[in-house]
């Protein structure tokens, strides 16, 4: 059902000004891909944020609204429901370091993502999401010019 799910990951465009759903319960985390930038105004703060801050995380039961700065923006969405995760933007080289069982997603934005687990290279094409379910502790390394990078404790 339309309540029935523990992770969401997508991508929006966002052509107007307006509230974000409200989803009680949930963590949720914000990227800005392309367009200038929006302002998120949470609790009596603004945020700005373009396509180069780092990815915001709030509460999904929060009321938030969102202005865009220059136009229509795309955007990721990270919602992760009685659960914890975290999502960062990547440009160059990353070690991650991870506890199993883990989700682990990556979204190349604009170019391909090199992602070696151990002994296998995985090669993620641009605007590609690409997740594994791991059930072993250990670590992995991203290559990446742009991408994000999604890490959810299953």
């Amino acid at each position: 059902s339309g309540s029935d799910w523990r992770v969401r990951l997508s991508v929006a465009e966002v052509a107007q000004d307006g509230p974000f759903s409200s989803f009680p319960g949930v963590q949720r985390w914000f990227a800005v891909l392309d367009g200038a930038g929006v302002q998120l105004r949470l609790d009596g703060a603004v945020h700005g944020l373009d396509g180069a801050s780092a990815p915001f995380e709030f509460d999904g039961g929060a009321a938030v609204d969102c202005a865009l700065t220059g136009g229509p923006t795309q955007d990721f969405n990270l919602m992760v429901r009685g659960g914890r995760g975290r999502m960062q933007r990547l440009h160059g080289l990353h070690t991650a370091n991870f506890s199993a069982p883990v989700l682990i997603a990556i979204y190349a934005h604009r170019a391909r993502t090199d992602v070696t687990f151990g002994n296998e290279t995985v090669h993620i094409p641009a605007q590609t999401l690409a997740w594994r379910t791991l059930q072993q502790s250990g670590s992995l390394e991203v290559t990446a010019s742009d991408a994000l990078w999604m890490e959810i404790a299953l």
